[in-house]
């Protein structure tokens, strides 16, 4: 009877071992998948970005570059996102996103003209939208306290770019108070999510040191976006914009390492 009980003890160990193991592997896939997501609203406005500094011929040869680099990194993780998650309805909206990175394209290679620019406007918010969809359907099935760091320091990446869609869609003619609002709002949600960021009291002191980073540059710059109707900052605007989007991926990183 005992050795009976021995058995039964150690096959029970043996399964909630196995069991833990599984759920370290899942939380690994979920972190790793929702950085990735996360990554890909991102790239929805950095698309958009580049699209409208190579038409307006500000950093052409850079914003050429970046703009395929980005695309193509936006196929790549999309692809493996679908590989990943067997949800019908993610992967309907996937096929949504897809569609609308192709009217992009297609819209990218004809002659650039005010209508145009609108188009593209409209099909990087729903390239972010329906990838937000995804995130929050990643997040939901990720460990609550990371996923929530993985989420807003992914988010600030997105930000970066969409203030600096917003700062040369303006000056390439698209001058409506939509877009103020919009650039307004990146700045205020930046600033506020930072500061929680900054906050908070897991980080690591590599991560702390990447943010105050992030700061000091943040308290210069942050200016020089809200006088998008003043203009004449686009290369500034461009380059800062970037180095922040690095430093948030590196932090995004960070915070998917410590969960991992």
């Amino acid at each position: 009877a005992e050795v009976a009980e021995v058995t039964a003890t150690a096959e029970v160990v043996e399964a909630t071992a196995e069991t833990m193991a599984e759920t370290t592997e899942e939380t690994h896939i979920n972190t790793e998948l929702l950085n990735l997501a996360g990554e890909q609203r991102m790239l929805s406005q950095r698309i958009a970005k580049n699209y409208f500094y190579k038409e307006m011929g500000v950093n052409p040869s850079k914003a050429g570059k970046q703009l395929k680099e980005s695309i193509a990194q936006f196929n790549q993780s999309l692809e493996k996102i679908n590989t990943q998650i067997s949800n019908k309805k993610i992967k309907k909206m996937i096929r949504f996103v897809n569609m609308s990175k192709d009217d992009f394209l297609s819209i990218s290679s004809a002659k650039y003209s005010s209508e145009n620019a609108a188009l593209v406007l409209d099909l990087s918010e729903s390239m972010l939208e329906g990838s937000q969809y995804i995130v929050k359907f990643i997040k939901v099935n990720s460990p609550k306290q990371s996923s929530a760091l993985i989420d807003l320091s992914g988010r600030q990446r997105m930000l970066s770019q969409r203030i600096a869609k917003y700062y040369i869609s303006y000056q390439a003619g698209i001058k409506d108070k939509n877009s103020i609002d919009q650039m307004n709002k990146a700045v205020k949600e930046f600033t506020e999510a930072h500061i929680k960021l900054i906050n908070n009291k897991t980080n690591s002191a590599a991560i702390n040191i990447k943010l105050e980073k992030v700061d000091e540059l943040w308290e210069i710059v942050y200016d020089f976006y809200l006088d998008v109707e003043e203009g004449g900052l686009p290369v500034i605007v461009y380059n800062t914009t970037d180095n922040i989007m690095r430093e948030m991926d590196i932090v995004t990183k960070m915070y998917v390492d410590l969960q991992n």
